[in-house]
């Protein structure tokens, strides 16, 4: 295998060009931490070149031998000298020079100094606006026409020309690591929106599951210990009459119990997951993490609460075929929060009907009771967490709902669901 060939040159030239980018953003890094650091040492390395030439080799450049020594490293030390400022006042710094520049030309010193200009053009193309950078190729252009002009030597182009270029090319240059930074910059400023919206899609993310767990606690716990109130309370009463009533009553409050606690236990090892699972509830209830009660276990919710005391009259019209997951546990939860209430606030001498209705584009429900209710003029409170749980997960699957109570003269509460189906979501 020939290592000479084209590949081998490939194959080194990229460690290479690591190498040259570490050490420029090191350099990076070095100036942004200590910028006078990095002026002084740039400041007095001109100055000392420019200090050299003018102790002799400017006279293998002029145009008059004739110039005072004393005017050359003056001019010297005014060309390099305001370097020191050229980062925060480019501009400045090139007028300050310009005086200089003019002598220069005038006396014919043609000091080499004189070619720091293209440092501060440099500066000002990579910081300062593209008319400044124009007006300064303008500014620049006059100590080259006044040397022209005084000590024509050779053709005229072949002393303006060259000189026009030189500028023209490190303003170029100067433009183009302008571009390029700004270039980093506006992909690090993505960057950083980009993480900050990632901070707030999860944040939404938690405060949604966090809502989604306290909906399925509040209905859990709420219901459960509904239903092992009213056990309990009957328990009491047939106790003294009836031991075995009171014994059904408290066999029943043990299986609501392991049924609320087996419950819980599912929806809490919804915390121990991943960020990813815990953020997304659909996910999390097809992983079976968490409570995922549907249409079938309707029946054994109706007969907790009658065995709690609640006489429950139950129809279902039609077969729930084709319903997904996510809408029959919010049929479930809505019923369960409906009998709740009732059994709550309904009163000791109250019945309740719930009627499911499984058609083909939609499941329609209602839950109604015959208890004390509230009076219609009475405002539903805000703060209840059941009402606002019910509707939240109504408007999770685009359904609607009517809570409220009966119109007059009748006496109760009624609450009416009408969930449409989406099969795509199965």
């Amino acid at each position: 295998m020939n290592d000479s060939g084209p590949s081998a040159w490939s194959a080194g030239a990229r460690p290479l060009t690591d190498r040259l980018n570490r050490l420029s953003l090191r350099s990076r890094r070095f100036d942004d931490s200590h910028p006078l650091v990095w002026d002084l040492l740039l400041t007095g390395f001109f100055v000392v070149a420019a200090l050299v030439d003018a102790s002799g080799g400017w006279r293998n450049t002029t145009f008059n031998q004739d110039v005072p020594v004393w005017l050359v490293f003056t001019l010297s030390l005014g060309f390099s000298i305001p370097l020191f400022w050229r980062r925060r006042h480019a501009l400045t710094v090139l007028l300050a020079q310009l005086p200089c520049a003019l002598v220069n030309s005038w006396s014919g010193a043609h000091l080499q100094a004189s070619l720091v200009q293209l440092v501060s053009v440099y500066g000002i193309a990579l910081r300062l606006p593209l008319r400044t950078l124009v007006a300064s190729y303008v500014l620049v252009t006059i100590p080259i026409a006044v040397g022209a002009t005084r000590f024509p030597v050779g053709s005229w182009d072949q002393q303006f020309v060259p000189q026009l270029n030189g500028y023209l090319i490190v303003a170029l240059i100067g433009l183009a690591v302008r571009a390029r930074r700004e270039h980093l910059a506006s992909l690090v400023e993505r960057a950083r929106q980009l993480e900050l919206e990632r901070d707030q899609q999860a944040q939404l993310a938690t405060a949604a599951e966090r809502a989604r767990i306290a909906r399925e606690m509040h209905d859990i716990i709420g219901h459960n210990l509904s239903v092992i109130t009213g056990l309990a309370d009957g328990g009491a009463y047939a106790a003294a009459k009836s031991p075995e009533r009171a014994a059904q009553a408290l066999e029943a409050i043990g299986t609501t119990s392991r049924q609320a606690l087996a419950e819980l236990r599912r929806l809490l090892d919804v915390l121990r997951e991943t960020p990813t699972a815990a953020a997304d509830p659909r996910a999390a209830t097809s992983a079976g993490l968490a409570p995922q009660p549907g249409l079938s276990d309707l029946d054994r919710l109706v007969e907790g609460a009658r065995a709690a005391g609640l006489p429950i009259r139950f129809t279902v019209d039609g077969a729930p075929r084709s319903v997904p997951a996510g809408r029959q546990l919010t049929v479930y939860r809505i019923v369960q929060e409906a009998l709740t209430n009732t059994l709550k606030h309904a009163g000791p001498s109250a019945t309740a009907t719930v009627d499911v209705t499984y058609g083909p584009e939609a499941v329609s429900v209602s839950v109604t009771d015959t208890g004390r209710g509230r009076a219609v003029d009475t405002p539903v409170p805000p703060t209840g967490r059941g009402l606002t749980g019910m509707r939240e997960r109504t408007e999770l699957y685009g359904g609607t709902l009517e809570a409220g109570p009966l119109p007059a003269p009748g006496v109760g509460w009624r609450v009416r669901l009408h969930l449409p189906k989406d099969t795509e979501e199965q």
